[in-house]
């Protein structure tokens, strides 16, 4: 179920919520505890946040908390993730610094301050209080409604058109396509780094080289129907949106989202319950090897272990995404500026995605922005030679 208030990606700022749970053993809560009297920890340019909190809280934070909250998001291992790049909020809270009050150099303090500064922000910006946003008949209606949007504002759209190279031009670009070549002021690279890296070789081989460094990891996910009748109190009741799974515990599944719970526009038929599980991490790839059917059932085996599920599903569909999120191990963001600056010193060329800026959908949209605007600016730029 939710995670218990207090929580920054995993890592407790109150203990209280945690003990009633028994997510934890009696062990694991007094380790924690013993945080606040542990010295501050130098965290330098960046580290690990799975390696961070097990000096301060245990491992046993890290893998029943804090690994199964980052593999949601990234699809990748704490003990890798960079915190500075991740998690910058905590980054921040927890840097050692003269102007630290004692309570903020412990992690549980730089966590509770942090979750005290959401519920600030949140209460501020007069949120409904729900925790998840999304869009009326899913989010795959976003695309559809921007491609929209640019025809209507008199911009062309190829699809089906791979770019099989860009170079530059007295005016700016050309784009090399299949079956034609464009000529443009900009160009906004808007893909993930092994194409991105491949246009690149030529006109900024530094970036392209610095590209070529990143790591992705696949996933698949598994969407079912169920009649709402066959479903058990842990789903129907409504109550919960889904759950993590940590990765010690050997299952298939890395988390399952109750969808018609999560989403009250979820299923077109009130009768029918739709959830998903998630499948694959970095490093934890080789269940995607198998058939579709069998992660199928093998979704089935965990969903009845974890919550009670005994009943088929009378509808299942299993989405493969090859190297579909990237990875932001120590040293990410360094990486991200040596990209930034060498396609910086080309006017008019910029990149933007789930590489740079972070994996989720709005990270992505600001990504796009700074992209856009970096372009028009140099555009608007006197002496530019295009």
């Amino acid at each position: 179920r939710d995670m218990p208030k207090g929580h920054v990606m995993g890592v407790p700022g109150d203990t209280a919520p945690l003990a009633a749970s028994g997510v934890l053993s009696a062990e694991g809560l007094a380790r924690i505890a013993a945080d606040t009297a542990l010295p501050p920890t130098e965290v330098g340019e960046d580290v690990a946040v799975g390696e961070y909190v097990a000096a301060r809280m245990g491992r046993e934070v890290v893998d029943r908390l804090v690994e199964p909250l980052l593999g949601g998001v990234y699809a990748g291992d704490a003990y890798r993730i960079s915190m500075r790049a991740a998690v910058p909020a905590l980054y921040q809270a927890v840097r050692t610094h003269p102007t630290l009050t004692d309570s903020v150099r412990s992690l549980q303090g730089g966590a509770a301050a942090r979750a005290a500064a959401e519920r600030t922000t949140v209460t501020g910006a007069a949120a409904s209080g729900a925790f998840f946003a999304g869009i009326a008949g899913g989010i795959g209606r976003l695309p559809l409604a921007v491609a929209d949007a640019c025809r209507a504002a008199g911009a062309r759209i190829l699809t089906g058109t791979p770019v099989r190279g860009i170079a530059r031009t007295p005016g700016g670009w050309r784009i090399t396509a299949d079956g034609e070549v464009l000529d443009a002021e900009a160009v906004v690279l808007a893909t993930p780094a092994g194409p991105a890296a491949r246009l690149l070789a030529g006109p900024a081989p530094a970036a392209a080289a610095a590209l070529r460094e990143a790591e992705y990891a696949s996933m698949a996910l598994v969407t079912m129907a169920f009649r709402r009748s066959d479903l058990p109190a842990a789903i129907a009741d409504g109550g919960a949106s889904g759950f993590l799974v940590p990765p010690v515990d050997g299952r298939t599944i890395k988390a399952s989202t109750f969808s018609s719970n999560k989403w009250a526009w979820a299923g077109a038929d009130p009768e029918l319950f739709l959830l998903r599980t998630s499948i694959g991490r970095h490093g934890d790839e080789g269940d995607l090897e198998r058939e579709d059917s069998e992660l199928v059932d093998a979704s089935l085996g965990d969903l009845g272990e974890a919550v009670g599920l005994a009943a088929r599903p009378v509808a299942a569909t299993v989405t493969r995404w090859e190297g579909g999120l990237p990875q932001y191990p120590v040293g990410h963001l360094a990486r991200v500026e040596r990209i930034r600056t060498a396609v910086a010193a080309l006017p008019g060329l910029a990149v933007c995605g789930a590489l740079y800026d972070g994996v989720g959908i709005p990270a992505c949209v600001a990504s796009a922005g700074k992209a856009a605007d970096a372009v028009l600016a140099a555009s608007a730029t006197p002496g530019t030679d295009h």
